[in-house]
């Protein structure tokens, strides 16, 4: 009877609350238009012809030669690159918690590598591999001597894709790693086994939820990516290519829509078992904070293989970023190695300001909008009690499984002649508010995971007191929850603004000549072979993006929660 009263009074506070049920509905009216709305014009598009329910374009797309292929070709290439992502970052992981490194430079690559693959377009390593290893390369041509050269296919984009991927699982990994209690690996020790056998039967079996984790993460990303197979991916069709091109070189739109189901179903399967299975088992599997300091390995014979593998992939990795901008300043790749800046001069002579201006303008609108809104989302799954939360937390968290293309062609289909032939969504198609809009979709579940993270971590009764005191919701929100996790909101406005101004899946489809946008003009000048301009390009970006995690790391550390740390030590 107490709690039935407890909820009834709950219920009508809650109601009560006139700003916070607005921002409820808001957002659910914003993830219906632009989530939810895209994906359901796609499967009326498969499964409606003529106004009645039918599979005919499911079996037209089906009996296609190319889409069979390319479906094989999407699962082969994602289970490669899952399995060795996450080899590779379990590799690193274990380096850099287990083992006692000589010298801080490991230390040093390894927090350069895992941030390059964050601040970089996604297909810079399309662009490195081309010009080291293919029929031009400076590796393959001018120093082997080897003029026949294909990095293209499968090979090619796999390379790519892990180079790319496997700092996502050594993130994850390694946090894992540490959460480990010590005492249980050393009890295993005590007891005679090897450090091998202690790995296989006590440290790996502890992972094994993270490592499925981390597999399927890189799973999803693999299948889900458009610019590395589009450039480097040769005759290897792969679903988001085949998407795409059905789109813009067959004209066929309803197929495109079924292939898109297809895609669609397989990355939310695998996001609905990273989210709803694995992620709890991992919670469960660990014993929380280590009690202890873990002793590191100090053995030669295992510190040395170790140190040395992990350096040769990181100085691989590193080489490979080394070249986009030495890429745009060698005279002609493959021919003249000597320096000139004229594929910059004529990267600003062909539009290139105004493509920056361009992507620096939208982003720049949609960073700030995309925390914003993550933290608010954060902020209801958290600290809130009603029936849609599930719903908000779900959808907004179900556009990381969308693929980028899907979801291009989704809006293509929603909003160019879709249900809002008239009204004031009737005009958004072709316009900056449409890519503004996408920016913030994609961005939204990275944010959102920070803030739901650094939201748990706040005790209930802080904000308690301040609606004993009178504050309404939005009051607590800005002066109370919200500079607690000023951090969490500037991780969240610096990653939204990254990840806007590097897309490209997403917004090639919506892209029109009145913006022009970095990572397009990357593409099609790369389609083009004008390597020496698509490297000017990326190496200005890398800059751009480089210089905004550096900003927003000194503001962290000056302004940030940790101010008072920071003053105690200085």
């Amino acid at each position: 009877m107490a709690g039935k009263q407890s909820a009834e009074l709950e219920r009508k506070k809650f109601f009560a609350d006139p700003i916070m049920v607005s921002t409820i509905v808001v957002l659910i009216v914003f993830l219906l238009l632009f989530i939810l709305y895209p994906l359901l014009m796609l499967l009326i598009d498969s499964f409606m012809v003529d106004g009645r329910i039918t599979l005919d374009v499911f079996r037209r797309v089906l009996s296609l030669e190319r889409f069979r292929k390319a479906f094989t070709n999407t699962l082969v290439l994602g289970f490669i690159v899952g399995i060795c992502s996450t080899a590779v970052g379990l590799l690193f992981a274990y380096v850099e918690v287990y083992v006692k490194l000589k010298t801080k430079i490991l230390e040093r690559l390894f927090g350069l590598v895992s941030m390059l693959p964050v601040v970089s377009p996604p297909f810079v390593l399309s662009l490195s591999m081309i010009m080291l290893f293919g029929r031009s390369g400076i590796i393959t041509r001018s120093l082997l001597h080897i003029y026949d050269s294909d990095i293209y296919g499968l090979k090619g984009i796999a390379i790519v894709q892990i180079l790319t991927f496997f700092p996502v699982c050594y993130m994850m990994l390694k946090g894992l790693l540490k959460n480990i209690d010590p005492s249980l690996e050393e009890a295993t020790r005590d007891m005679g086994a090897t450090r091998w056998q202690v790995f296989t039967s006590v440290t790996f079996p502890l992972l094994l939820p993270g490592l499925g984790n981390s597999f399927l993460v890189t799973f999803i990303e693999s299948v889900a990516d458009f610019a590395n197979p589009m450039m480097i991916g040769g005759s290897y069709d792969t679903l988001a290519t085949t998407i795409y091109l059905q789109v813009t070189g067959a004209y066929d739109s309803t197929g495109a829509a079924a292939m898109s189901v297809v895609l669609l179903s397989l990355t939310v399967i695998l996001f609905l078992i990273q989210k709803y299975y694995l992620e709890s088992k991992t919670a469960a599997t660990l014993t929380g904070k280590a009690s202890r300091q873990r002793m590191l390995i100090e053995d030669k014979s295992v510190t040395r293989p170790l140190s040395i593998l992990c350096g040769l992939v990181a100085a691989f990795v590193l080489l490979m970023y080394i070249m986009v901008p030495f890429g745009a300043l060698f005279k002609l790749w493959g021919r003249d190695y000597s320096l000139t800046l004229k594929w910059f001069k004529l990267m600003f002579k062909n539009s290139g300001l105004e493509a920056f201006r361009d992507s620096f303008m939208l982003s720049f609108i949609a960073a700030p909008i995309t925390a914003f809104l993550s933290m608010i989302i954060s902020y209801l799954v958290v600290k809130k009690t009603f029936r849609a939360k599930g719903f908000i937390e779900f959808v907004s968290m179900l556009a990381m499984a969308v693929p980028g293309t899907v979801l291009g062609i989704g809006y293509i289909r929603g909003y160019a002649n879709g249900l809002f032939r008239t009204g004031i969504l009737s005009g958004i198609y072709g316009t900056g508010v449409i890519l503004v809009i996408v920016f913030i979709v994609r961005s939204l579940p990275t944010g959102t995971r920070s803030g739901i993270s650094a939201l748990r971590q706040i005790d209930k009764s802080i904000e308690e007191s301040a609606y004993d005191m009178g504050a309404n919701s939005a009051q607590v929100f800005t002066s109370v929850t919200l500079p607690l996790i000023k951090d969490s909101f500037l991780s969240g406005l610096v990653t939204a603004f990254v990840r806007s101004i590097t897309a490209i899946s997403a917004v090639i489809l919506l892209v029109t000549p009145e913006f022009l946008l970095i990572t397009c003009q990357i593409n099609e000048q790369a389609e083009k072979g004008n390597y020496g301009v698509a490297c000017a390009y990326a190496t200005v970006l890398i800059c751009i993006t480089y210089s905004a995690v550096l900003i927003m790391n000194w503001i962290i550390k000056r302004f940030g929660t940790s101010r008072a740390f920071v003053e105690e030590e200085a």
